[in-house]
């Protein structure tokens, strides 16, 4: 596939399915990508997973192991792993932590949070994408400034990819219907008041009146960890 032609499907595809149902946009992924289809999972959208496990079971799943993540994070990797049909890849950044520090110096998240993401979670996932030909992510255009015009299907030109967010319109009472709705495996976390989460020293709760990614680095100018660019 050429990238013109992946960008035509992309093109198409995101007026054809703007208003379809997640379930049918991952299916149409799912038909026309077979194999060279995969999902980026954080283990904070599991909603995500059950719908693509459901839509096309076996279906590739990679989650991004940084060595900073909470522990029920890690756990819930692991259930989704056992209970859900996925193939549940877990990619690891090049260095551990201890080698990291050793090399950048301790608490690289405080200093260069850019750097540090670049390190454990960009660099990764270019690795773990780069045999696949489209990749499905759980991003809302609800949840922040930011991604408010995400388009459910788009060309991501620096992987060479089709990109897929068959959430792009859902809202966070559709998140909590769809989870409810289906008895649906979450992060534990969410039930302790966090809304948004990633790596642990990089993360907490929102405050009241907070927007939900507002626990995110939260104290600097970061709003992105950069794999969506």
């Amino acid at each position: 596939m050429t990238d013109d032609w992946k960008r035509a499907l992309a093109e198409r595809a995101n007026t054809e399915l703007e208003f379809a149902a997640a379930e049918q946009i991952i299916r149409w992924a799912r038909d026309v990508f077979g194999a060279g289809l995969v999902v980026a999972s954080s283990m904070g959208d599991t909603h995500l997973v059950h719908l693509a496990a459901a839509a096309a079971p076996g279906i590739d799943v990679v989650f991004l192991d940084t060595g900073y993540h909470f522990p029920e994070t890690i756990g819930t990797r692991d259930a989704i792993a056992e209970i859900y049909p996925v193939n549940l890849l877990s990619v690891q950044p090049l260095q551990t932590v201890a080698e990291q520090d050793a090399e950048h110096g301790r608490g690289l998240y405080e200093r260069d949070p850019d750097r540090c993401c670049a390190l454990r979670k960009v660099e990764p996932l270019e690795r773990a994408l780069a045999p696949y030909t489209a990749w499905i992510n759980g991003m809302r255009r609800e949840e922040a400034p930011t991604r408010a015009d995400i388009p459910v299907v788009g060309f991501d030109a620096e992987r060479d990819m089709v990109k897929i967010s068959p959430l792009a319109a859902w809202t966070e009472q559709d998140v909590t219907d769809y989870i409810a709705d289906h008895g649906v495996l979450t992060n534990p976390l969410f039930a302790e008041g966090y809304t948004s989460i990633g790596c642990a020293p990089c993360t907490r709760k929102p405050l009241p009146g907070e927007d939900a990614r507002a626990g995110r680095w939260a104290g600097t100018t970061k709003t992105e960890c950069g794999l969506h660019r």
